[in-house]
């Protein structure tokens, strides 16, 4: 059987989770604990960087992304009473996120007749200021892309396929994110992706 990533348990040590340097990292949609539900990203050295974990609950309403030491780095929560399936990001400064302003909100936008699932994301409150994005992708596949206001690609996933040739299940996904961007914002993006999607 093919490993998910030849490394898997080498953990990552450096305290530079803030990378902007071109990266391809593998996405796991399973977490490292037994029976759980979430997500385990590695770097292009094999070494884990992120990590989300919902333990027994699939498509939690409440989900935190992780360093590999457990910090948390940002809280996905999903809005409650909205028309539209829609995610709020907080990038955890402290512990209580609900009094802060969410740093993005990630809102589908599904095409049923195409099986196309779009997400709209904004960056900032303001929505004369906000920053968008794009997120786009077939419902139920692990390709997608992440595209930024200019539909320049930003970020890409495809299903892995492993040194010997051997394509991965489909919940395993292959992630090119550009240089200039924060990862750890995208790996956010990504998580909520797969929450819309069903994925963890």
């Amino acid at each position: 059987m093919a490993k998910v990533h030849p490394n898997a348990f080498y953990f990552y040590s450096s305290n530079s989770l803030m990378n902007t340097d071109r990266e391809t990292y593998t996405i796991w949609m399973k977490s490292l604990i037994y029976n759980s539900n979430g997500c385990t990203i590695f770097n292009s050295k094999g070494d884990i960087v992120y990590r989300i974990d919902n333990y027994t609950r699939k498509c939690s309403s409440e989900v935190y992304l992780m360093d590999i030491r457990g910090q948390v780095l940002f809280t996905l929560r999903r809005k409650k009473l909205s028309l539209f399936r829609c995610w709020e990001g907080y990038r955890s400064s402290n512990l209580d996120t609900r009094k802060e302003t969410p740093m993005f909100r990630v809102r589908e936008n599904c095409r049923i007749l195409k099986r196309d699932l779009l997400c709209q994301v904004n960056v900032g409150c303001d929505r004369s200021t906000a920053t968008c994005y794009s997120i786009e992708g077939l419902f139920g596949k692990s390709d997608f892309q992440i595209l930024d206001h200019q539909r320049r690609i930003i970020a890409e996933a495809k299903q892995k396929v492993s040194a010997s040739g051997v394509l991965l299940g489909e919940d395993v996904s292959s992630l090119v994110v550009e240089s200039g961007s924060d990862h750890s914002f995208i790996i956010a993006l990504i998580a909520v992706y797969g929450l819309i999607n069903h994925k963890m």
